[in-house]
């Protein structure tokens, strides 16, 4: 299956063929006929499969052929700016030869950014993608109008209320007509995310990959380490590996902060990542890392939802995910769009307890590396049993789509 099967609006298949698109992904063939039918959908897909294109292509395609005066008529929501302007970005190239037109809102900016989205907002543009708390700021100012929405998009729902926006959320579907097509997409399904999907939707479709799976190219490894020999292990592999791009993913700010020094020292180029920056700072090193101009990036669990670049080819735990799921997260920044990857994660003593989680939930054991003898001996830790797969959960379809009532 190609995407010109989709019978798209001529001019945005031109836009995908530029972008050198061809043959959809498992969630666009899935969820792209569900919306173009008009039909409300819940998918749930784990990161790095596609599911951006898989509701923007649908919706430009139906906004392109009504040939209607250009409005508000779709609202997305992403739970961080990084996220709403990759989302903005991925419209821009899409819809290049269509003349629609999109704008990102977030907060994070001074007064300058406030006015240039609040004149952007005024500036009739198709598509509108935001943050719920900056969103509902406009809305506030009577400036903005969403009374002419036909297709609302909540992007990484489940992030959005671990980070408290459900109350943002419901008050911004009150300023949206009842009569509208919702497209909610999801990593993972837990309870609160299908109450919420029961309460705004109409009859939804489902659409569910198997979410609980790093994608087949990423090579997993280990180090067991004691917490001293982090920053000299990461060090060593930066440097007598052959890895140009990577990401290094820490708990706290404060680990960042102290990881970034240390490779500094060790004259590696890389930058940290965390909420002190000013936004004009952090859009300034994510470029340049999706430029490869800045081979290293030390962030937290904010970066693992909020970068989509392609070509990343190590990502290293330093500390071990509390959360299973936040490593899936993690570790899908690399091997991407069909590509190979390397996720190195590193464990002490006191993360035993973590690992095993982690490889309950992907359904095997992670292969374990020697640490180098120069860096002193590994943590005693228990042995480690060889994996049992028999009493995983046994619904492990790669994809599930509800049965059509009736």
């Amino acid at each position: 299956m190609t995407f010109q099967d989709f019978n798209f609006n001529e001019h945005l298949t031109e836009g995908i063929l530029s972008m050198g698109y061809n043959t959809p992904t498992l969630i666009q063939e899935m969820a792209i006929p569900v919306i173009l039918e008009g039909k409300d959908l819940i998918a749930c897909a784990q990161t790095g499969t596609g599911k951006t294109a898989s509701y923007l292509l649908p919706v430009l395609d139906q906004i392109a052929k009504a040939g209607a005066e250009h409005t508000i008529s779709t609202l997305i929501l992403a739970p961080t700016r990084e996220l709403a302007q990759q989302i903005d970005q991925q419209v821009e190239g899409l819809a290049y030869f269509t003349g629609l037109s999109s704008i990102a809102i977030f907060g994070g900016g001074d007064g300058m950014a406030y006015e240039q989205q609040r004149r952007g907002i005024q500036n009739n543009v198709d598509i509108l993608i935001a943050t719920p708390g900056r969103l509902i700021t406009h809305l506030s100012s009577g400036v903005l109008k969403l009374n002419q929405v036909k297709y609302l998009i909540l992007d990484e729902a489940d992030r959005m209320l671990d980070m408290g926006f459900l109350s943002d959320i419901m008050r911004i579907i009150r300023d949206i007509p009842a009569h509208r097509q919702t497209m909610l997409f999801s990593a993972t399904m837990p309870g609160p995310i299908r109450s919420l999907a029961k309460s705004i939707m109409r009859d939804p479709e489902q659409i569910n990959l198997a979410t609980s799976q790093p994608a087949v190219g990423i090579n997993q490894q280990i180090y067991k380490v004691h917490e001293t020999q982090k920053a000299k292990l990461i060090t060593m592999l930066l440097k007598n590996t052959a890895y140009t791009s990577t990401i290094i993913f820490a708990n706290t700010k404060e680990k960042v902060k102290l990881l970034y020094k240390e490779l500094r020292a060790a004259h590696i180029k890389a930058s940290a990542f965390h909420s002190d920056f000013e936004q004009s700072e952090r859009e300034k090193i994510l470029l340049d890392f999706k430029n490869r101009q800045l081979p290293v990036i030390v962030g937290t669990d904010a970066l693992s939802r909020g970068i989509d670049v392609e070509g990343i080819d190590l990502v290293i735990n330093y500390d071990v995910p509390s959360d299973p799921e936040d490593y899936i997260h993690r570790i899908g920044r690399t091997a991407r769009a069909e590509t190979t990857g390397t996720a190195i994660t590193l464990v002490n003593g006191r993360d035993i307890r973590k690992l095993k989680n982690i490889e309950q939930l992907i359904g095997k054991n992670i292969r374990e590396n020697a640490l180098p003898p120069e860096l002193g001996e590994a943590p005693v830790t228990e042995e480690r049993k060889p994996f049992d797969n028999r009493n995983r959960n046994r619904n492990r379809n790669n994809f599930k789509r509800k049965p059509k009532q009736g």
